[in-house]
């Protein structure tokens, strides 16, 4: 189950990242920066788990920005 989520968290980041690099969608766009959050947050748990502590700093740096990013869109939002 892990590899699976670990491809998964992988997938999300990664398809957002083309994404934007292709100009689909902007990279301060919710499109993008939940992607990120949520791909890098569970790959931060499993390195946790696994105590990988080098990857865990990595995606959990990764997380950590891409909820700043989520709550700036959030509270910025027209409405």
């Amino acid at each position: 189950m892990h590899q699976i989520i670990q491809v998964l968290g992988a997938l999300l980041i990664l398809a957002a990242y083309a994404l934007s690099q292709w100009r689909v969608i902007d990279a301060k766009s919710l499109a993008y920066l939940v992607p990120n959050l949520v791909g890098s947050a569970a790959l931060a748990v499993l390195a946790f788990q696994g105590s990988h502590w080098g990857f865990l700093l990595l995606e959990g740096a990764w997380a950590l920005i891409s909820a700043v990013g989520v709550a700036t869109r959030l509270r910025c939002a027209p409405g």
